[in-house]
């Protein structure tokens, strides 16, 4: 990699971190105990499809670390870990499909988008789902398994927002691929 090519990355790698920031103020809705319904993973996710997933996993992490900044809920030091930079890291796991996407068109996009969002959303939701049912589980209603308790709170917001993610970077993608291609 050209010391150019690197210092694209690295500012794309910024941007996408940023934007993620930016979009995750603008929240559909907020849950009473943390998570929220917005597009914050768009830009993790589509840095990762564009990079791959060591630089995709690096800025989900990092981002993680900046989401903490603004909204931080940490109650020890391993919820934290599972939180945020661990649970965005898995975001950009969505750059295993990368390869799928290089020199293949957009029309490869529309489909190869919303798999690597579905497995980064998925990822994200088990590490979310894992601190919940360890470090909230006093919440869970009486006779209500904690790992229950966790994975259907998680659901509320996780799935629609993985859903809207998924068709933002199926319409994003395939035009962002014209303006800068990835070599």
């Amino acid at each position: 990699m050209t010391t150019r090519s690197s210092t694209q990355v690295l500012v794309e790698a910024a941007l996408c971190i940023a934007l993620a920031a930016v979009l995750n103020l603008v929240k559909l809705w907020h849950m009473p105990m943390g998570g929220s319904v917005s597009l914050e993973m768009l830009p993790i996710v589509v840095f990762a499809l564009r990079r791959g997933a060591g630089p995709g996993l690096a800025v989900g992490a990092l981002y993680g670390v900046v989401a903490l900044i603004f909204e931080p809920e940490v109650f020890n030091w391993a919820q934290f870990v599972l939180d945020y930079p661990l649970a965005y890291a898995m975001v950009g796991a969505a750059g295993v499909f990368a390869p799928l996407l290089v020199g293949r068109g957009r029309t490869r996009a529309v489909w190869v988008a919303p798999a690597g969002v579905v497995l980064g959303g998925t990822l994200r939701m088990a590490m979310h789902w894992l601190s919940g049912f360890v470090f909230f589980a006093a919440y869970a209603p009486a006779g209500q398994p904690a790992w229950l308790y966790s994975l259907l709170y998680n659901l509320t917001y996780m799935l629609p927002a993985t859903v809207l993610v998924a068709i933002a970077a199926a319409l994003v993608l395939p035009g962002l691929d014209r303006v800068t291609p990835v070599r």
